[in-house]
């Protein structure tokens, strides 16, 4: 009877569930850090809005500050728009990433390790950011006509709710919902399938960078070193720890990747 059920095992489970457990773990245990630093870290006084305003600045002199504009626009002639925007930053950033993952580890797991390595390379970069740079979000910066949209659509401030005991409000650089989204549109994009499919994990961090912008959660240089982020944890990931564990931590592809339910590989019989 056991060895009836274990292709269907194999099949679900690529490695087992000792691996499933070792990864829930793992992530569970990387981003409960990360969070909790990330609040810890919060810094209280002039700083973060002193730090806002050198990006506004800097924006200003490059001629690239349109972030009220847009946002402004957005409010006043497609609110319909700002409304997905808004529900899209609640929600995505976590459901979106949560279900991509779950698909790259039962769909593409030889893949999955090297996808992995780079989420925890990219937070470490972003708690080193909070660090060194905590800065004020636009929404905190209404004098230069910034509005908070979130609170407008859910009716609730979340620095002053429960939600804030461990929040940072000043943990916007770099916009790590454009990293996440950057990291996980475009390994998708590279593992599905279908065209169609490619092409909107393809766009799909774009219309990320526009949510963050429109809600007024970032500014354009949040958004840029979000990119920036997302590339050196890859970079990392490859150069490193690729190298050191070519037949795990590799990034694969769709090409080579055999069926998730073709059983347990064994040249892979160790775990990662």
């Amino acid at each position: 009877m056991t060895a009836s059920l274990r292709p269907q095992h194999d099949r679900i489970l690529p490695r087992g569930w000792a691996d499933v457990v070792r990864q829930l773990m793992l992530f569970g245990g990387a981003y409960f850090g990360y969070e909790m630093v990330r609040g810890l870290v919060g810094v209280k006084g002039y700083k973060p809005f002193g730090d806002a305003t050198r990006i506004i600045d800097l924006e200003r002199t490059l001629h690239i500050f349109w972030e009220p504009s847009i946002e402004m626009w957005v409010t006043a002639h497609a609110h319909w728009l700002l409304d997905i925007a808004d529900w899209t930053y609640i929600n995505a950033h976590f459901a979106v990433t949560v279900g991509a993952l779950v698909f790259i580890y039962l769909r593409r797991n030889d893949s999955f390790y090297f996808v992995r390595n780079i989420f925890m390379i990219a937070m470490l970069i972003a708690l080193i950011g909070y660090l060194v740079y905590p800065t004020a979000p636009p929404r905190l910066m209404p004098q230069w006509g910034f509005t908070d949209a979130i609170q407008q659509f859910t009716g609730v401030t979340v620095e002053h709710g429960a939600a804030g005991v461990l929040l940072n409000a000043y943990a916007a650089v770099p916009s790590m919902h454009v990293c996440f989204a950057l990291m996980i549109g475009i390994t998708m994009s590279r593992l599905v399938r279908h065209r169609s499919s490619r092409v909107l994990w393809r766009i799909y961090p774009l219309f990320i960078a526009f949510v963050v912008v429109a809600t007024g959660n970032h500014y354009f240089t949040d958004v840029f070193l979000g990119a920036v982020t997302a590339a050196v944890a890859a970079l990392l990931a490859k150069q490193l720890l690729a190298r050191a564990r070519p037949d795990h931590w590799a990034f694969t592809g769709l090409a080579t990747q055999e069926p998730a339910y073709a059983g347990l590989r064994t040249r892979r019989a160790l775990s990662a």
